[in-house]
């Protein structure tokens, strides 16, 4: 069993929590933070299933990008 590192982030979007992965495009909500990662956790499950065996070794590091926007 191989074991691969996958990053995720959650933020707080009005009254739910999103929790997306970054290194695949796949994200889920919830209520608390414990339940969006909960969640996607699940999400993922179904996507590396449906995908078959995953080949996570084509998966890249992920680049967080952080721009600032003005607005009125």
């Amino acid at each position: 069993m191989r074991t691969t590192e996958l990053q995720m982030v959650v933020w707080r979007e009005g009254k739910y929590y999103v929790a997306q992965c970054l290194n695949v495009d796949v994200s889920s909500f919830g209520k608390t933070r414990a339940e969006a990662l909960k969640n996607l956790r699940e999400a993922l499950e179904l996507y590396f299933e449906d995908t078959g065996t995953p080949s996570l070794a084509e998966v890249e590091e992920p680049t967080v990008v952080t721009q600032q926007w003005q607005h009125a």
